[in-house]
């Protein structure tokens, strides 16, 4: 078996820790969503399908730079990151027309510099921003209709 697919989905991945350089500072960081262009190869016996997938990812973000102590937020960023996905699934059909499968996919997005946003003639901050993102998938699929059956 082979095949392509693109995926697309909002998110609400939330990551934050207190700055190493400033412990008066917060960084943090949201996955707002995501998407995946993957090919897959794959080995179907019987009702079921065990198959690997590879390809690129691409994740919207925003980044808030606060301060510790009562979360006043100081800087705000946004970004479009590009890296790569692998990942591995297994699907069965327990049914006529029925299927269920678990996904596992890992997304390596990289490490980034981020300048935040600040205003006229003051200094930028620089962050550097590191992204993997870890995903489960359990589904359950129904197939509609069936093979066209001419009939007189």
């Amino acid at each position: 078996m082979f095949g392509l697919e693109a995926q697309g989905d909002w998110a609400s991945l939330r990551s934050s820790h207190v700055s190493v350089v400033n412990p008066l500072l917060t960084d943090s960081s949201k996955v707002t969503s995501l998407g995946l262009f993957t090919g897959q190869i794959g080995y179907a016996w019987n009702a079921a399908l065990l198959y690997l997938k590879g390809g690129a990812a691409v994740t919207s973000n925003s980044l808030l730079q606060a301060t510790t102590f009562g979360g006043i937020g100081l800087n705000y960023a946004t970004s479009t990151r590009w890296g790569g996905t692998i990942g591995v699934g297994f699907e069965y059909g327990f049914a006529p027309n029925w299927s269920a499968g678990i996904e596992y996919g890992h997304l390596f997005m990289g490490t980034a510099n981020n300048s935040f946003s600040v205003p006229a003639g003051a200094a930028a901050v620089v962050n550097q921003i590191s992204q993997n993102v870890d995903i489960v998938s359990v589904r359950v699929n129904y197939k509609f209709g069936g093979a066209v059956v001419a009939r007189y």
